[in-house]
């Protein structure tokens, strides 16, 4: 047996092996491959089993997957100089897989960069309050600027949201001390509108019970069965009840005073004299003798 033939015959099938792992390549569904030949970009694969030329060709493979990719906290002023500290989070995808290997070198890090500057810049416009109301419109700013300047590079943000704004200790105590005073200040103001609520619909009962004078004293009733409820030792008489008992006493007064003031008067008049036809002489007596001095 030829042992040099051998070796040839195990070196050919090696060497059929290699050049048949390098030149079948698997893109997977969520990727795009781009084909260099001899250094030119000559096609884009699609996902599936693909063959390429050993040696002479390249594929490089691209993730068409959305990424997150996080900006680290960002020291920032304010518009108001108030020094604050800001994270985020974007999201993009690789929209065109042959200029994001062809128009820069590294896509996650270029845009990550750029990311962090942008954010620097749109905060740097806004005020403190404005940055803690207006997020969504922060987060609208920075996408569009991102995008614009990525979208050369055929990648899409797609969302950028602020995660995290750290205040000093100082804001923090002086926004609580704001927060305070405009609760109470809606305290006090629905606290006043509703004693106009109840004072006009006191006036109206008011109207009501002068109306029907009844009423005030069911009302009054009403209140001391309330009161009689919890088994207090206390009566309470309301104001008209006790003037309705006044009157009362004041009546049986006058009467009383009335009766005595009758009496007193009857026993302090003398008798009547009777009346002159009882006590002259009849026409037809005989007139008395007349007796000489």
């Amino acid at each position: 047996m030829n042992w040099t033939a051998i070796i040839i015959w195990a070196l050919a099938i090696i060497l059929v092996l290699v050049l048949a792992k390098m030149s079948i390549k698997i893109v997977r569904q969520y990727e795009q491959g781009v084909l260099f030949r001899l250094g030119r970009v000559v096609a884009v694969r699609m996902p599936g089993l693909r063959f390429i030329i050993p040696v002479v060709d390249r594929l490089q493979l691209v993730s068409l997957r959305i990424v997150t990719m996080p900006i680290q906290s960002q020291g920032i002023i304010t518009q108001d100089n108030v020094s604050v500290d800001i994270s985020a989070v974007a999201y993009y995808r690789v929209v065109n897989a042959v200029k994001s290997v062809v128009a820069i070198e590294d896509v996650a890090a270029a845009i990550n960069q750029i990311a962090q500057t942008t954010l620097r810049k749109v905060v740097g416009r806004h005020s403190l309050d404005q940055t803690l109301s207006e997020t969504e419109r922060i987060n609208s700013d920075i996408r569009e600027i991102l995008d614009a300047l990525t979208l050369e590079w055929g990648v899409e943000v797609t969302l950028v949201e602020l995660k995290d704004i750290q205040l000093p200790d100082s804001m923090k105590r002086a926004m609580a001390r704001q927060a305070e005073a405009e609760r109470e200040k809606r305290a006090k103001i629905i606290a006043a509108e509703g004693e106009a609520i109840a004072a006009v619909a006191l006036g109206a009962a008011s109207d009501t019970m002068m109306a029907h004078p009844v009423a005030l004293q069911l009302r009054n009733l009403q209140s001391l069965v309330e009161i009689g409820v919890d088994k207090n030792s206390t009566v309470v008489f309301p104001a008209p009840l006790m003037s309705t008992i006044a009157e009362l006493a004041a009546f049986l007064a006058r009467e009383d005073h009335a009766a005595k003031t009758g009496i007193a008067g009857m026993s302090a008049t003398p008798p009547a004299e009777p009346p002159a036809e009882l006590t002259a002489p009849p026409a037809d007596s005989p007139a008395p003798p007349f007796r000489a001095a």
